[in-house]
């Protein structure tokens, strides 16, 4: 007996069409880099994570979930729809989810565009995330779309240096961190753009990460409320 299958949709087509490209060499170097780098950033961080996700409601969206670097600050038994465009980081996703007891949910969606319906979640968490995305005006936008009134997005992003030697350092090596990083801008005014996204609340803690990676020392976290 052969089994029939449903003939391709026009709205098939549309969803495979809008699917962001993934590079196939970038994607899985990326992958491996952020494996590699999960307890680093971890010890760079975890306690400011871990205090800003400390009360989430038990389904969340996470923008570029990547391999599941913030699996480790969600209670077991939350639920996790992870946006992450890049196929090669899914395997370690949901293999790391499952040791952390977390469901998720992997759609592999851009930031600036997802399915999920208008005012449907509570909360959407984002970290080191917006300097990838190609228009990060059009992501907290979708982020303002998708959350219900008093629903909470939750951030940390580096950001452009203010200091004239570490902001000639991030000219210097943009072009090649970009390359590495899949896209990765080391100088977006993120706090002005979602200073002009039009949210209810905003609160904005701007700190100096440390660690190795001086380009993106200049750091802002906090929390926009719908």
């Amino acid at each position: 007996m052969t089994t029939s299958h449903p003939p391709t949709t026009l709205l098939d087509d549309s969803i495979e069409a809008t699917r962001p490209h993934c590079h196939p060499v970038r994607g899985r170097a990326n992958a491996g880099i952020f494996t590699v780098l999960d307890r680093y950033q971890h010890h760079l961080l975890g306690a400011r994570k871990r205090e800003l996700l400390a009360d989430l409601p038990p389904t969340v969206v996470e923008l570029g979930s990547g391999t599941g670097a913030s699996l480790r600050y969600l209670s077991p038994g939350s639920r996790l729809i992870a946006i992450e465009p890049n196929v090669h980081m899914h395997a370690a996703l949901r293999r790391h989810a499952a040791r952390r007891g977390v469901d998720v949910e992997i759609r592999q969606e851009s930031a600036e565009r997802t399915s999920l319906p208008d005012a449907s979640v509570d909360a959407v968490i984002c970290t080191l995330v917006l300097c990838t995305v190609s228009d990060p005006a059009a992501a907290v936008a979708e982020v303002r779309r998708i959350l219900r009134p008093g629903g909470r997005f939750i951030f940390v992003e580096h950001v452009r240096a203010e200091p004239r030697p570490l902001r000639r350092l991030q000219k210097i090596v943009g072009r090649p961190w970009r390359y590495v990083f899949e896209g990765c801008e080391l100088d977006r005014d993120t706090a002005g753009i979602l200073a002009a996204a039009g949210f209810a609340d905003l609160r904005i803690d701007h700190f100096r990460l440390g660690g190795v990676f001086v380009p993106i020392w200049p750091q802002v976290c906090g929390t926009a409320t719908a």
